[in-house]
């Protein structure tokens, strides 16, 4: 493959049955193209976690997607409260889940960390009252 593909999907905020969705898109479209299965475990992982936060804390957002020969760029994007200590945030744990989400099994505070763990480059910026966003990029080597 010599072209970027580009998939852009829309998540909805507290839409916990849909979550998921696009993550699982994302893993379809790699299995197609033929990625080991480790790259597409990899790129799966980071995209759920950073879809189930904008489904939690986020407000919802925009996952954009850029799969290209060797790599895959995640670009996650919300209009959410924003996160004030991020370096608060990445710690494994920390989590500002309602105790309605955890009831659900969610925000068990691991989805930045897990998101870091799976990414070979990983940044995340976010301004309180604005958003958050999130780019990741997993190599298939």
């Amino acid at each position: 493959m010599s072209e970027v593909l580009k998939q852009q999907y829309n998540v909805s905020a507290d839409d916990f049955t849909s979550a998921g969705a696009a993550s699982a898109a994302v893993k379809k479209t790699l299995k197609q193209l033929g990625f080991s299965s480790d790259f597409i475990r990899r790129a799966s992982i980071a995209m759920y976690e950073g879809e189930i936060n904008m489904v939690i804390h986020g407000e919802g957002g925009v996952a954009e997607v850029e799969i290209i020969e060797d790599h895959v760029i995640i670009r996650l994007t919300d209009q959410g409260p924003g996160i004030e200590d991020i370096d608060l945030a990445m710690q494994e744990g920390y989590s500002t889940a309602s105790d309605s989400v955890r009831e659900l099994g969610f925000g068990a505070g691991m989805g930045l960390p897990n998101i870091k763990r799976q990414s070979n480059d990983f940044q995340i910026s976010s301004e309180v009252g604005v958003g958050t966003t999130l780019v990741i990029t997993i190599c298939t080597t």
